[in-house]
C-alpha cells in the first residue's frame, strides 16, 4: 500500500498542519476541500493509522501523525531538490542569471558586481528585478527567478521549498529633514519621544505578505512600498525614518537630512541572505554573481543596524 502515497497527499498532510485546518490548506494548496480531506484519507489508509484526531473541530495530530510530519517533510525536500537538479540540468545552456535584489541592497555595488560579471561572461543574460520584503523569494519560489536576495528578519516564503544562506551585513541611520522637531533635540532621543512622530516605513506590496515590526518606534505610520519615495517623503519634512547609509550619504553631506541619535534603542544589524530552490545548484555564473555581492559586505559593513515592518 506505501507505493500508493503520492507526493500530492504529503502536501496535503504539512499543509494541515501548517495552516491549522483542512479548509486553510485548501486555501493554501488552491485545491478544493474535498481533495484534501480525500488525500488525507487516502495516506491513512496507505499508512493504516489516523493522522489526525477525528473529535477536534481543530485538525489535531495523533501520535503517529506528530511522528510522520517530519518524514513527509524531508519527501517533500528531497522532492523539491530533485525537480530542481532535473530543470537545471535540462536548461543547461548560455550561462544566465535571474536574481531579485531587495530594494535595501547598495545600488552602487550592485551595479559595480554586473558590470564584472558583464566582463567575466560576455554571453551572460541577466534577468535582475528589485523588490521589497517577501517579494524576492516569491519570485524564486514561482520560477521566475534563481536567486533573491532578502533580508534574515523577513519571515520565509517557504522553509520546506526555499533556503537561506548568509550573505552580508550592513548598516542603517535614523534621518529626518532639519525642518523636523526631531531635528531640534541634541541629545540621544527616547524611542517614546519618536513614537510621538510619523516614522515613513518601507512595507510589502505583496497581497497576504507576513509583517513583521522590527525598528518601528509606534503606530504613527505612513506606509510606501518605495525606498526612494521614502527618501522624498523624509526630505520633504514628512516624517522620519530608518534609511541606507550609502543612499542618504549625500543627503547628510549637503544637510538635506540629519542624523537622529537614538537613546536605549539599540537596533541589530540588516542581515542580507541569499536564498534559493532546494536542490538547486549554482552555475558557475550564478555562483560567480553571489561571490560579487558579498564580497565587499564581508570587508566593511556598507550600510548599518535595520529596522523593518517588514521593512523601515
Amino acid at each position: 500500500m506505501l507505493d500508493n502515497v503520492t507526493i500530492n497527499q504529503l502536501r496535503a498532510f504539512v499543509a494541515v498542519c501548517d495552516q491549522g485546518s483542512f479548509s486553510a490548506a485548501a486555501h493554501k494548496l488552491r485545491r478544493a476541500q474535498s481533495a484534501i480531506s480525500h488525500a488525507i484519507k487516502a495516506l491513512e489508509s496507505a499508512f493504516d493509522v489516523e493522522l489526525f484526531e477525528r473529535n477536534t473541530r481543530k485538525a489535531q495530530l495523533t501520535a503517529a501523525g506528530h511522528s510522520l510530519l517530519p518524514d513527509a517533510r524531508a519527501v517533500i525536500s528531497r522532492t523539491e531538490e530533485m525537480k530542481n537538479r532535473a530543470s537545471a540540468i535540462a536548461s543547461a545552456g548560455a550561462p544566465q542569471v535571474s536574481i531579485a535584489i531587495d530594494a535595501y541592497f547598495p545600488r552602487a555595488h550592485l551595479i559595480d558586481c554586473l558590470m564584472t560579471l558583464q566582463a567575466e561572461f560576455s554571453t551572460a543574460v541577466i534577468d535582475l528585478r528589485i523588490t521589497t520584503m517577501q517579494g524576492g523569494e516569491k519570485l524564486v519560489l514561482e520560477g521566475v527567478c534563481a536567486l533573491a536576495v532578502t533580508i534574515q528578519n523577513v519571515p520565509e516564503v517557504d522553509p520546506d521549498a526555499m533556503e537561506r544562506h548568509w550573505l552580508c551585513q550592513a548598516d542603517m541611520v535614523t534621518v529626518c529633514a532639519p525642518s523636523h522637531p526631531l531635528a531640534s533635540i541634541l541629545k540621544p532621543i527616547p524611542k517614546d519621544e519618536f513614537a510621538r512622530h510619523v516614522q515613513i516605513v518601507v512595507t510589502d506590496n505583496q497581497p497576504e505578505a507576513e509583517k513583521t515590526q522590527q525598528g518601528v518606534a509606534g503606530k504613527r505610520q505612513w506606509l510606501v512600498n518605495d525606498l526612494g519615495a521614502k527618501r522624498d517623503l523624509l526630505k520633504a519634512g514628512l516624517g522620519w525614518g530608518h534609511m541606507p547609509r550609502h543612499m542618504v550619504g549625500d543627503d547628510l553631506a549637503s544637510g538635506q537630512l540629519v542624523e537622529l541619535e537614538r537613546r536605549a534603542w539599540h537596533l541589530g544589524s540588516l542581515t542580507f541572505m541569499v536564498s534559493r530552490r532546494r536542490g538547486h545548484d549554482l552555475s558557475p555564473c550564478e555562483l560567480r554573481m553571489v561571490e560579487l555581492l558579498g564580497k565587499p559586505c564581508a570587508s566593511r559593513r556598507i550600510l548599518g543596524g535595520a529596522q523593518l515592518q517588514g521593512k523601515v
